[in-house]
């Protein structure tokens, strides 16, 4: 049997990460597949897994390398796609969603992963881990392939909640320069605000107050606002950070991955019209390789929830062991830098000015 009874021998020298099994449309097996690839890669990650006993033991027993890494928690329910927030909340103490939330509460492990339902993720990890001081309304950050050096921008929010006013923008610009920070070594972040123009008289009333309110605190919190940006802005190198509502962003990411999925399936029908289009797909074969992985959706799969006294790190639905992998590598990656840690200094240190105060206002905390 490769499942240990103990958490403490699976985590000896290790970072924790609590793993939803049963959330992904793929099912458990695709959940193992992706852990397994992590552990393979990472050896400093041990893993608590959250469903059926039963059903987990035989996957986790065929991949030997998990010996030793991983702890399974019997959890006998699922939370499904179609189930509301508010019912899961009610009812859901037994699922395998709430087990994985409770290992990150607990302190066994530092973050929870789920490829479960966005809904009801966002709920149970408000209602167990519970929000920073000072934040109004989590969000989820979800990142996007760009031209900026590091190869990816940042999108908040990205659909925890289709409702924002404009100090709800402003702590996504905060939480955001923190995310961008921390995950990716930017000292001083670039903050968009997305709109449907860049001139200043464009754009809804809380737009416009969020516009002043960021302005504002752009100093103080030490980031760049670079002002209002656009849909193409978003892959763009104008900004590091794109802060909407979570209407809005879960819109422009559904698109961009369907976009995505449409220009990879016109590639493969313009490189099989002809044989010579053929022999030219052979001779490009490097160069589209290395496109697929730069546009693959599945390598830069994992929003991570963003306002919580924990970290959880949300996966695509329908991520396979790809997917799964990348997820957990995010998760670790954020662990390792102490990230919630730091994502509350920066709340605390940094609280939005209000429009009337000055914008000369220097940090008065360490920068996070």
């Amino acid at each position: 049997m490769t499942v240990l009874k103990d958490q403490s021998k699976a985590g000896a020298g290790r970072t924790i990460i609590s793993i939803d099994a049963m959330g992904g449309d793929k099912g458990p097996a695709a959940v193992v597949a992706g852990i397994s690839h992590s552990a393979k890669i990472n050896p400093n990650i041990g893993f608590i897994l959250h469903g059926p006993k039963a059903k987990l033991e035989k996957l986790v027993d065929r991949r030997k390398n998990l010996a030793g890494r991983c702890e399974i928690r019997d959890a006998t329910d699922i939370v499904s796609m179609e189930d509301k927030p508010a019912q899961v909340m009610r009812s859901g103490r037994d699922t395998s969603m709430w087990s994985a939330i409770e290992s990150v509460r607990s302190g066994e492990a530092t973050v929870c992963v789920s490829c479960g339902n966005t809904g009801a993720l966002m709920a149970l990890s408000i209602l167990r881990l519970r929000k920073l001081s000072g934040i109004y309304r989590p969000a989820i950050a979800v990142m996007w392939p760009s031209r900026n050096p590091q190869g990816l921008n940042i999108m908040l929010d990205g659909g925890a909640d289709i409702r924002a006013d404009a100090k709800d923008l402003m702590q996504y610009a905060l939480m955001g320069t923190s995310y961008a920070r921390n995950g990716f070594g930017i000292e001083r972040p670039r903050i968009g605000l997305l709109n449907v123009g860049t001139e200043e008289h464009k754009g809804r009333s809380e737009l416009k107050e969020a516009y002043d309110l960021i302005s504002a605190n752009a100093r103080r919190a030490e980031f760049e606002f670079v002002g209002f940006v656009e849909g193409r802005d978003i892959p763009g190198n104008v900004c590091d950070v794109i802060v909407t509502d979570g209407f809005t962003g879960n819109v422009a990411l559904k698109t961009g991955e369907g976009i995505a999925s449409l220009i990879s399936d016109l590639l493969k029908e313009a490189f099989k019209y002809s044989p010579l289009s053929r022999l030219a797909s052979v001779l490009a074969y490097t160069s589209l390789q290395r496109l697929k992985k730069r546009v693959d959706p599945r390598r830069s799969n994992g929003g991570v929830f963003l306002g919580l006294n924990g970290t959880v790190v949300k996966s695509h639905g329908a991520a396979d062991a790809t997917g799964v992998s990348a997820a957990v590598k995010l998760a670790y990656e954020l662990a390792e830098t102490g990230f919630t840690e730091k994502l509350a200094a920066r709340v605390a240190s940094a609280a939005p000015l209000d429009q009337d105060d000055p914008s000369e206002a220097k940090s008065d905390g360490e920068t996070q």
